[in-house]
């Protein structure tokens, strides 16, 4: 084995775990796909022969990356910012793969990932770091050059504003009853049935990008989601379930192309939360060969 392949196979030991990191910080696969690859080029031309802990190194480095690729985004994101969805993991509905549930650990679904969206950079980064990843203070306020008394301030504002989302149902097959009554519901058009199924203050986010349908808005409430359910059935798409960062979700199809992924937030006996993807340049970037068959 020479020198390249040795420092290959000792980065692929570690691959998984910064993917998850790079996910988790810029919710987005090919930036966090980018973010592991930057990382790569920067360890294969280093002198790491002193380096005590390797995994720590290669976790400061790619979490370095990503909070320059968070800073640089705040300039060009074009889109609202509540109406934007993360990249979501769509897997098979009766299994995760494991690199799928290497991405998903720690149920990082659609709605944390959103909330995670809203915070400055360096609150991002020191929640997921610590909370997540059990990075301790002192090598997070080393990445973002702060002191550790204000990193650990960072971490606790994060989680102050993430403790108002909703903490998913534990048992899957309860989620998709609820996921399966109101598909049922809007397939039939029961508005009073979609109604019994949808938290009061349910919120529905579609991001559309620049050229989906609809564009990119929030609607809260649910006699307005059960409206929006309704009138979408009759547009007849082909609808196929999937897994949706390891919850309840449907890929919906125009013939083979897709149209939408929809990832739901059951919490509390009801669906709490809806977040569709409909931007046609970034369905195509997702693996969707993995949702067979029909729904």
């Amino acid at each position: 084995m020479d020198q390249q392949d040795w420092l290959a196979d000792r980065f692929e030991q570690h691959r998984s775990r910064l993917r998850a990191v790079s996910y988790r910080m810029l919710g987005s696969l090919s930036e966090a796909d980018d973010a592991v690859q930057e990382a790569w080029l920067r360890f294969s031309r280093a002198d790491t022969s002193a380096v005590e802990d390797l995994g720590a190194w290669l976790t400061t480095v790619v979490a370095r990356i990503c909070l320059n690729t968070l800073r640089s985004r705040k300039t060009r994101r074009e889109e609202p910012i509540d109406a934007h969805m993360p990249d979501p993991i769509v897997s098979p509905v009766n299994a995760l793969g494991p690199e799928d549930e290497a991405l998903i650990a720690d149920s990082v679904g659609l709605a944390l990932l959103i909330v995670l969206d809203t915070l400055a950079p360096a609150e991002r980064l020191a929640f997921v770091l610590h909370d997540v990843f059990d990075v301790p203070f002192e090598q997070i306020a080393s990445i973002i050059d702060r002191s550790e008394p204000a990193t650990r301030q960072l971490a606790s504002r994060a989680r102050r504003r993430l403790s108002t989302t909703p903490t998913p149902e534990a048992d899957l097959a309860e989620q998709w009853e609820l996921v399966e009554a109101f598909l049922a519901a809007a397939r039939e058009g029961d508005f009073d049935r979609l109604l019994t199924v949808l938290d009061p203050d349910v919120v529905l986010r579609a991001d559309g990008g620049a050229t989906g349908l609809g564009g990119s808005r929030v609607i809260r409430g649910a006699r307005a989601v059960a409206s929006g359910a309704t009138t979408f059935n009759r547009l007849g798409y082909e609808a196929r379930r999937a897994l949706v960062n390891g919850a309840p979700g449907v890929v919906s199809f125009a013939g083979e192309e897709p149209f939408s992924v929809v990832g739901f937030t059951v919490a509390g006996g009801r669906i709490v939360e809806m977040n569709i993807l409909t931007d046609p340049a970034r369905l195509q970037e997702l693996d969707l060969a993995v949702v067979s068959g029909h729904g």
